[in-house]
């Protein structure tokens, strides 16, 4: 509190200027971190979110959210000016004390706790699927190397734990960025794909693929299948349509999807710390850019998986792929490739995690190496236990995830703003803060609906409501 009431001193002295960060970090590489922040495993549902509310419902979504995300961005940013405060825990003690700075820490933690298991869950699955359809061994082969639980920690600590021993974020500048190169390598795929498979699709069946050196062609006459080379090709085209408006029971759900594509809050306010030549307006635009080229990449792997597939498409367009042929490399390089990407998103999750825990219960003291280390390595401990003998703790974690990304997107950015920006600078009948307070009760009804829609599809048992950041 002592430096607290010290800065407002400082701002109220003529000629004193405000505290500087030294950040070292170039505008390119911070927008490579904040991409890679914002790029998750979601964009692999993207494709059956726009199949499930068509072209232009999507499209008119998509940029609501990205417009929302660069406000709320804009929030935080000029809450952190006024008060010089460069730490989104430390914005809640700002507006509210220790209950503040609590929930935001808490917030953080079990958002990003929950994004990092989802990614390693990922790798976990996919990876011995990859590994066993290049190496085309035996799938029910006891074999080391397709044990997902070896794979997992394998990955932990050689890739994972190294990057997320960085003392500064800046230094993952080149991780990210080829991470991001990774998800264009599938979006050209994707893209790609779109001209090489027609519409209907030929299903691969193995049974025909095991006879199909043979040149054995079976017609059938029906409107059902057609096999030739170990595809089973539909006949009804019913569905191979592009929409551009579509309600249906699966349409509710995409929403979420859609309302977190652009997760990034938490580590905002790190990456801006670490910015060469720091100002709110610089900020701004590296956050503004990287939401672009995010929307960008959203918009056209969603596009084109969707004209690929049309109404056939799947929760998670790579399995849509797989169905025509399971070895085909190129999408197997795809696989490997998103696997690349959701693997160095990690320690670009975790350092807000870190620095939400020093903030929480180690805020008065300076940086030390041991507790640094001991933070990345118990953390990525704890994660590798939940994905390996309790993956089902990922349902929990996604109601969790349900509370938390709302308030950390939405909520703690408006109402931090509201208590933080003088009344005599902006009254609270003032246009920007009528605007906040909306934008905080915008973000109770999306925690309100995805709450709702998780529960619905734990009571039904559905599996068809997607995937998020």
């Amino acid at each position: 509190r002592c430096f607290l009431t010290f800065s407002e001193l400082l701002e109220n002295i003529p000629n004193v200027k405000p505290v500087k960060f030294e950040g070292k970090t170039s505008f390119g590489m911070s927008v490579f971190n904040l991409g890679n922040a914002i790029m998750g495993s979601g964009i692999l549902g993207l494709a059956y979110a726009m199949a499930n509310t068509g072209i232009v419902l999507f499209l008119f979504l998509l940029t609501a959210v990205a417009v929302l995300s660069c406000y709320s961005i804009h929030l935080l940013l000029k809450s952190s000016g006024i008060v010089g405060i460069r730490a989104y825990e430390q914005l809640g003690y700002r507006a509210f004390g220790t209950p503040g700075k609590m929930a935001a820490g808490i917030a953080i933690t079990l958002q990003n706790i929950g994004a990092m298991s989802s990614y390693l869950y990922i790798v976990k699955s996919e990876f011995p699927l990859v590994i066993q359809a290049f190496s085309r061994a035996d799938p029910s082969a006891d074999l080391w190397y397709l044990n997902g639980n070896y794979l997992v920690i394998m990955v932990s600590i050689g890739v994972i734990l190294p990057l997320a021993l960085m003392k500064q974020l800046g230094y993952l500048g080149y991780t990210s960025g080829f991470s991001l190169s990774c998800m264009v390598f599938f979006l050209s795929a994707v893209i790609y794909k779109k001209f090489q498979i027609p519409c209907p699709f030929g299903e691969f069946s193995a049974a025909n693929h095991t006879v199909s050196h043979l040149d054995i062609h079976l017609n059938i006459t029906d409107n059902h299948a057609t096999h030739d080379n170990g595809l089973v090709h539909e006949m009804d085209d019913s569905h191979c349509g592009a929409r551009m408006f579509t309600m249906n029971s699966q349409t509710a759900y995409t929403i979420p999807i859609l309302a977190f594509a652009f997760v990034c809050h938490p580590e905002v306010l790190p990456i801006y710390t670490e910015l060469r030549n720091p100002t709110q307006r610089r900020m701004q635009h590296v956050s503004n850019l990287s939401i672009l080229v995010m929307y960008t990449m959203y918009f056209l792997a969603a596009l084109f998986g969707y004209l690929t597939f049309y109404g056939k498409t799947e929760t998670e367009l790579l399995h849509t792929y797989s169905r025509i042929d399971p070895y085909d490399t190129l999408i197997l390089c795809v696989r490997l490739a998103v696997l690349t990407a959701v693997t160095l998103t990690v320690p670009i999750v975790l350092f807000p995690v870190r620095r939400a825990l020093n903030q929480m219960f180690f805020a008065s003291k300076s940086f030390n190496w041991l507790r640094h280390v001991a933070i990345a390595v118990t953390l990525l401990s704890f994660i590798n236990m939940l994905v390996i003998f309790a993956p089902n703790i990922l349902g929990i974690f996604g109601i969790i995830g349900a509370t938390s990304a709302p308030c950390l997107i939405f909520i703690f950015p408006a109402i931090f703003y509201i208590r933080i920006v003088p009344k005599e600078q902006e009254p609270m009948h003032s246009i920007p803060k009528i605007l906040a307070a909306c934008f905080a009760g915008l973000g109770v009804v999306f925690m309100i609906m995805s709450l709702s829609f998780i529960i619905i599809d734990w009571t039904t048992g559905s599996s068809n409501s997607g995937g998020g950041h």
